[in-house]
């Protein structure tokens, strides 16, 4: 098949392109580099530079596309504060130019919207929160009115290889890498006692998939682990120093994926343990 990955020079891009190409599918990339890296490219999928904001003709990159995977976004809570203008432009008017662009094709392909857990917590709590609810209602919004099959996929908390480790668009288990590896003590923001659902990249990437290929265009898909851990937990996993800094603005206390849904929809099951991947990465 021909598939489109935006974001693909990114985190969870970079994963689903190694899958696709494996599979044997021709994959093209659109990414702008604000947060993905050209050290991430893969050797068989075709990389073009350009931004989602920018109205643009993506039939250039590739014709007859099959498949969309929307990931591109600037997907951090803190950044968003610092700048909500480029998060919005990049999650709600990027998404819409997919989207529009979707709309006018005769044979239009199927479309994976990459969601966040987040919308959880309510529109109101972040910019990135925000801009993740509107382009979710936008997506719904085509695939009632202008015939896209979109689907939109909800990650909670993903880990994995690619991640980033350095820079504001960290996840915690990419900073706490980062730190334990510089044998620095581990920053855990306010109490530690806030859960996450850490999820590994390689099971959202079969999330991902088996959405796209499923009979049945579903409206929403939550891609989860399906338990949590606090970040002191976390911590104790690395067995080494940690230090406490002041609780961050517009983050949820918890986050909970329900797997039982995703699994009856789509046959979605997580395999990979978080304590398994932490003993890997302390044991390298």
């Amino acid at each position: 098949m021909n598939i489109m990955v935006t974001g693909g020079a990114g985190f969870i891009g970079t994963n689903l392109i190694k899958r696709l190409l494996k599979d044997g599918h021709n994959v093209v990339s659109l990414d702008n580099y604000s947060t993905g890296k050209e050290e991430n490219h893969q050797e068989g999928c075709k990389y073009v530079d350009a931004d989602i904001r920018d109205v643009i003709d993506f039939d250039y990159f590739m014709k007859d596309v099959d498949v969309v995977y929307h990931l591109a976004a600037l997907a951090r809570i803190q950044p968003s504060f610092k700048n909500p203008a480029n998060t919005l432009e990049v999650g709600i008017l990027g998404t819409m130019n997919i989207l529009e662009w979707i709309k006018e094709k005769e044979n239009k392909p199927r479309v994976v919207f990459a969601g966040s857990s987040s919308v959880h917590s309510g529109k109101m709590k972040n910019p990135y929160t925000f801009s993740k609810v509107v382009a979710d209602d936008l997506c719904l919004l085509y695939k009632k009115h202008f015939g896209v099959d979109v689907s939109i996929c909800r990650f909670y908390n993903v880990y994995g290889p690619h991640q980033l480790t350095v820079g504001e668009y960290c996840t915690v288990v990419g900073i706490f890498e980062n730190q334990y590896e510089n044998k620095e003590p581990l920053t855990i923001t306010g109490d530690g006692e806030q859960r996450r659902d850490f999820t590994h990249v390689d099971d959202i990437v079969d999330g991902l998939i088996l959405t796209s290929e499923n009979e049945t265009c579903w409206d929403e898909i939550e891609l989860g682990r399906g338990n949590n851990h606090s970040i002191n937990e976390l911590a104790d996993m690395f067995n080494t120093e940690t230090t406490y800094i002041d609780e961050r603005p517009g983050e949820a206390r918890e986050t909970l994926c329900n797997t039982l849904i995703a699994k009856r929809l789509i046959g979605y099951e997580p395999k990979v343990n978080l304590d398994d991947y932490i003993k890997g990465v302390i044991n390298e």
